[in-house]
């Protein structure tokens, strides 16, 4: 009787139970990790062990509160055995790639499954930055009504300038959204996107574009390159009175930086989905009532993450049955 490859769900889908059937029944033996912290996560693959021989994991984040981040530590920890590491998100600065690449473990990410949901809560920062929506509606909530919003502070999306940092699916999303007003859409990516509307006009650097945006949207990965690609050159290159989105990463973004540019009014506001130090959030940004800050919830709805389970999962499931999955992450692609 051939034994089937075993495959591990590292963090629990919150949604998509009965796709792990769908998609691994028959074709693999899958096992739940639950252990309690890291050293029996590693004491588990050990031979004789619940976990010996898993080939491939699927990992969600919310592992992060038993075993840790995918780590070095815990990649190099992981037996030989292990040969894909299925990432339920499209950020994946929270697993070690580079530490992947030299135990040759694969890595995929689920780019795609999250483009609506985050380029919507970028729309949405854009919409209450310009119009002070967020601020409004704490103010009718404390019974001051509208006495705080003032409408030489507020504006129309309509004709102004959107700079997209990153015109990768998320961006693109965004850019056809804000199309509607219309907003100027301009971007900087790393190479110009081929198959980008005519109106969406390419910039050659960062500087370029920062000069010619009312809002700059970020939209780039973490990476040693875009730590502070976003500081005080770039801000200071702005419009006065601007305002930067960031929906990516908080340390694409100098934080400092910023908040120098809200005491000067160098930035007039920023809307943040994302910050430096998860979940901290900086007390200085607090003390801007102009500023529309969310607790990373730009994919948290249940159409999205599923559409993220179900694609993390499906990498995985291609693995399993070609050797390989399409959501490979740039670093690891031959």
């Amino acid at each position: 009787m051939t034994t089937l490859p075993k495959i591990m769900i590292c963090g629990s889908p919150r949604w998509a139970h009965d796709e792990v059937h769908t998609l691994f029944d028959s074709i693999a033996q899958v096992i739940v990790d639950d252990a309690p912290n890291r050293a029996e996560f590693f004491a588990r693959f050990q031979p004789g062990g619940p976990y010996q021989g898993t080939v491939g994991i699927y990992r969600r984040n919310i592992s992060a509160a038993r075993i840790g981040i995918y780590d070095r530590e815990l990649v190099t920890g992981l037996p030989p055995s292990v040969q894909w590491i299925a990432h339920n998100g499209a950020g994946y600065d929270l697993v070690d790639v580079h530490a992947c690449k030299e135990k040759g473990i694969r890595v995929s990410n689920t780019p795609g499954a999250v483009d609506d949901a985050t380029a919507t809560t970028a729309l949405y920062l854009i919409l209450s930055t310009l119009r002070h929506f967020s601020k409004a509606e704490r103010s009718l909530f404390a019974g001051t009504w509208k006495t705080p919003i003032s409408s030489g502070d507020t504006h129309d999306l309509t004709h102004r300038t959107l700079g997209i940092l990153g015109l990768g699916g998320i961006g693109l999303r965004l850019a056809h959204l804000v199309h509607a007003f219309p907003m100027r859409v301009v971007y900087y990516s790393r190479r110009r996107v081929a198959d980008a509307p005519a109106w969406c006009e390419y910039v050659e650097s960062v500087e370029a574009l920062c000069v010619q945006s009312d809002v700059l949207s970020i939209h780039v990965p973490l990476r040693e390159d875009t730590r502070g690609l976003v500081g005080e050159p770039q801000i200071r290159a702005m419009k006065r009175g601007s305002i930067i989105v960031n929906t990516a990463r908080g340390r694409v973004l100098d934080e400092a930086a910023v908040i120098r540019a809200l005491e000067d009014g160098q930035l007039a506001s920023v809307g943040l989905d994302v910050f430096p130090d998860e979940p901290h959030v900086n007390p200085r940004l607090l003390e801007f009532p102009q500023n529309v800050l969310l607790p990373h919830t730009g994919t948290r709805t249940q159409d999205t993450e599923r559409k993220m389970e179900v694609r993390a999962m499906t990498n995985l499931r291609d693995f399993l049955l070609t050797g390989s999955g399409k959501d490979l992450v740039p670093e690891l692609r031959l």
